[in-house]
């Protein structure tokens, strides 16, 4: 069963992390615990080994021999971090792209309940059957791939049994011989059906059965990539190689990173721990790591992480039928809605997040944004004469501007907002001498620095 701990994880706080390190069930310890007992036992044999079953003769030599190793583990002849590391990362991406093309029939039965028409018994048993052969191409193709399921339907005479096939239908899917997997029969089946439900009007026009066909087909690739990620594996000499560089790396780590003599003066010898506690933590990640990869690698198994494919099944045989037969034009009365008459409402909160009430709402990340003056100069080409008059600008309100002179200057400020300023009407002229003759533009002119407004100047050019 897949492990889940969002829940866990979804307030972020102190230690949170750090309280999934003591699950069991779905842990890197479960994972790796024999490869690290293998390691510690193997080191253990050659500590005790070289410490008491060895002459002094023999001790230089093995002492020349873990330098030795020890000088190819600490640089980077073996490569374990590049190759690890894009092993990994290709491996996710794979089972990245198995998880999406699981096939889900809710669009398809969406798309079936809502053409494929009749209250009768005759519009049941299509709408029901049509979603049966959709749940029996999906059960088709995962017991070619996922071993939990091939272990629920061994035969084709099990799927029989558990109501996804009839006996016509197998003795149907057993006579079309073909050297390949017929996992596409049944939505064979799915479009002829619905080509003949066209021809009763069932279904009423020929868009509602290329709705059919365009999701039969969404479907249909999904079950056909699921097929082929099974087919088409990473390249196995990648994967040797990367088992061969992690391997080979600690297999020289057990002898090149034995605890020397620090009588003899060897360089970074200068301390006897006995257990190497550095060297099992980097065994640890790194094997850990290539762990991870083949946890991933094929996620239709039956690890703690793999995929819970059985589970999946019977939720989409479930919810097909639901959808397509008792929620078959199954409606609750319409009537109005709570806040009919309020034009302006709100939802109501929880004690527990009234808070989030008095937070503003987010308009865009310019919203608050402030300019100064000299930001909102407005000026023509540089080739024309202009004659420059200045005009008071009140706060911004909402997504405008709150001007005095809208209504003198509608072709200018239309609307008051920003970006209309450089609409100019072709009357400019007329305008022109309103403005700078009207009495109010002057105290708007000279008073604007006393009224501590903002100024923008509007460049207008003469006829």
């Amino acid at each position: 069963m897949t492990v889940s701990y969002s829940l866990e994880v979804a307030n972020a706080r102190f230690g949170g992390f750090s309280k999934l390190l003591f699950r069991w069930r779905g842990s890197i310890y479960r994972l790796l615990y024999k490869e690290l007992l293998v390691f510690c036992g193997v080191y253990l044999f050659f500590s005790v080994f070289y410490r008491f079953l060895l002459t002094p003769r023999q001790q230089d030599l093995f002492e020349r021999v873990a330098l030795y190793c020890d000088r190819f583990t600490n640089t980077s002849f073996i490569p374990v971090l590049f190759v690890l590391g894009f092993y990994v990362t290709l491996a996710f991406s794979r089972w990245w792209g198995q998880y999406t093309s699981f096939p889900l029939p809710d669009n398809l039965m969406m798309v079936v309940s809502g053409n494929v028409h009749g209250a009768d018994e005759k519009g049941r048993l299509l709408r029901r059957t049509l979603m049966r052969y959709a749940n029996l191409s999906s059960v088709l193709i995962l017991r070619s791939i996922s071993t939990r399921v091939h272990k629920r339907f061994p035969t084709l005479e099990h799927i029989v049994e558990a109501g996804f096939m009839t006996s016509l239908e197998l003795k149907k899917f057993e006579s079309l011989h073909s050297d390949f997997n017929k996992y596409w029969m049944p939505l064979t089946w799915f479009a002829n059906l619905a080509s003949r439900a066209r021809e009763e009007g069932r279904v009423r026009d020929d868009i509602a059965l290329r709705l059919l066909m365009d999701e039969l087909n969404n479907y249909r690739a999904k079950c056909s990539l699921l097929f082929h990620y099974d087919w088409i594996s990473i390249p196995l000499v990648y994967t040797q190689v990367v088992t061969i560089a992690v391997y080979s790396f600690f297999g020289f780590s057990v002898i090149g990173r034995q605890f020397l003599n620090p009588e003899k003066g060897y360089q970074d010898h200068k301390l006897d721990l006995y257990v190497p506690v550095f060297t099992l933590l980097q065994f640890f990640f790194y094997t850990g790591w290539l762990k991870v990869g083949e946890l991933i690698i094929n996620p239709f198994g039956e690890d703690d992480d793999d995929f819970e494919t059985n589970q999946l099944i019977d939720r989409n045989i479930q919810v097909s039928m639901l959808a397509v037969d008792d929620m078959y034009q199954d409606l609750a009365p319409i009537v109005k809605d709570k806040h009919w008459a309020q034009r302006h409402f709100s939802v109501p909160y929880t004690v527990s997040t009234a808070a989030d009430t008095i937070r503003p709402a987010f308009k865009g990340s310019t919203f608050d944004m402030r300019m100064s003056a000299e930001d909102l100069e407005i000026l023509q080409p540089a080739e024309t004469s202009v004659q420059m008059q200045y005009f008071p600008l009140k706060v911004f309100q909402g997504d405008g501007l709150d001007c005095p002179l809208q209504k003198k200057t509608k072709g200018i400020l239309r609307g008051c907002s920003l970006p209309s300023l450089i609409d100019v009407s072709s009357h400019l002229n007329e305008e022109e001498e309103d403005i700078t003759d009207s009495p109010q533009s002057d105290v708007n002119v000279y008073n604007h620095k006393e009224q501590e407004k903002a100024i923008v100047k509007v460049v207008l050019e003469p006829k």
